[in-house]
């Protein structure tokens, strides 16, 4: 697809998943085309910030009609990567880990979790959502046994560099970090950081700045 291959602002990629979800909703509600303007408002932001974001995409639209529903759908899923499955392994299955092993709407939205991984023998052996719970000495092998190039982390902060260590060690080639630790790893290797606790703060800042 045109510009595919192109590296995309992280700010842009991060309205494009809102673009998506509302786009859907309205593909749901039967509706056949979108404006910019229409996903703009939904947004908060300039129609011509949506349109310059979507200049990243093969997505066109017509004058006076709009984007093309179905079309916008498709593209854009394709372009996120959301309608291609990517297999994970997920290391740390406290409350957290487990939650994501029964989210249903990680597949949907290209992430599919084969296996976890713990130290807790009371949780190893069991499993979350039909995910096999493994020790994470088991881990070693797995990402080229499963051809899994993902690794989420959402094990204790303090623990978070060894578990890193260990996935790219052991063939990880990108991982989604879900604690607060800054992860040192090599520059070939993908690294997304998903804090809580800073979106926390940022909403605790908000709240108690208007007061």
């Amino acid at each position: 697809m045109a510009n595919k291959g192109k590296i995309v602002p992280v700010p842009v990629l991060r309205r494009m998943p809102a673009y998506l979800s509302f786009v859907k909703t309205l593909q749901k509600q039967g509706e056949k085309y979108v404006s910019s303007t229409r996903i703009a408002e939904y947004m908060g932001i300039d129609a011509t910030q949506v349109t310059k974001d979507l200049s990243h995409t093969s997505i066109s639209g017509k004058t006076r009609v709009g984007y093309e529903v179905d079309s916008f759908v498709e593209v854009l899923e394709d372009f996120l990567g959301f309608n291609k499955v990517n297999n994970a392994f997920l290391v740390g299955a406290g409350s957290l880990g487990c939650a994501l092993l029964q989210d249903e709407g990680l597949r949907n939205f290209g992430l599919n979790i084969l296996k976890a991984f713990d130290v807790d023998p009371a949780k190893v052996g069991t499993r979350v959502n039909d995910v096999e719970i493994l020790h994470l000495d088991r881990l070693q092998g797995m990402p080229a046994k499963y051809n899994v190039a993902i690794g989420v982390i959402t094990v204790p902060a303090e623990c978070a560099q060894e578990v890193a260590d260990l996935m790219v060690g052991w063939g990880i080639k990108a991982i989604w970090n879900f604690t607060p630790a800054r992860l040192k790893v090599p520059g070939n290797i993908a690294v997304q950081n998903t804090t809580i606790y800073t979106n926390l703060a940022i909403l605790f800042n908000k709240l108690h700045s208007s007061e």
